[in-house]
């Protein structure tokens, strides 16, 4: 796989244990709803830090939770032996979005800057909350600021890596 941001997989899930006992797997989905895992095919997982091609067999929202049966597991013990792989897909799997939406996966390891061209940091995650969700900043200190267009977001410039908001540097702090 390429080694830039953009060309990198994107990150969707983890496997999280053995469901059953005929190789079928937990995960948990960072999709939204989390059952859009289910939509892309095939997966990628992370075994001795490369990425490996794996197709989806069959998936269902199980409780709360996605179980699946992936190509190659037969079994709970390599079902187990799978737990805290993350799962992945290839970037040209994902929808493509309307003007000023942005996958959380851009966002993060991008610059902050204020309208005054203060540096606050680099965004390290992000937060969802009921409102907005929250751009989890590390710089000087960790700021939690407001995901908020265009209240606080100014703009968001993928190409150069850089979010511009309307935020001070002496703005209420996160821990």
């Amino acid at each position: 796989m390429p080694d830039t941001a953009k060309d990198s997989p994107v990150i969707v899930g983890k496997l999280i244990g053995a469901h059953g006992v005929k190789g079928w797997l937990k995960v948990y989905s960072w999709t939204q709803p989390r059952e859009n895992i289910l939509r892309y095919n095939p997966w990628l997982i992370r075994q001795g830090g490369d990425w490996c091609s794996v197709e989806v067999i069959d998936g269902r929202k199980q409780g709360k939770s996605i179980v699946v049966s992936l190509d190659g597991v037969a079994d709970r013990d390599e079902a187990l032996a799978m737990r805290d792989v993350e799962v992945a897909i290839y970037r040209e799997q994902l929808d493509v979005l309307e003007s000023g939406e942005y996958y959380w996966s851009d966002l993060v390891g991008m610059q902050v800057r204020n309208l005054a061209g203060e540096s606050l940091g680099e965004v390290t995650g992000l937060l969802e909350t009921g409102a907005d969700d929250v751009l989890v900043i590390r710089g000087d200190i960790k700021r939690l600021v407001p995901f908020s267009q265009p209240q606080i977001v100014k703009s968001v410039d993928l190409d150069a890596g850089e979010i511009v908001v309307d935020w001070g540097l002496d703005y209420l702090q996160g821990e």
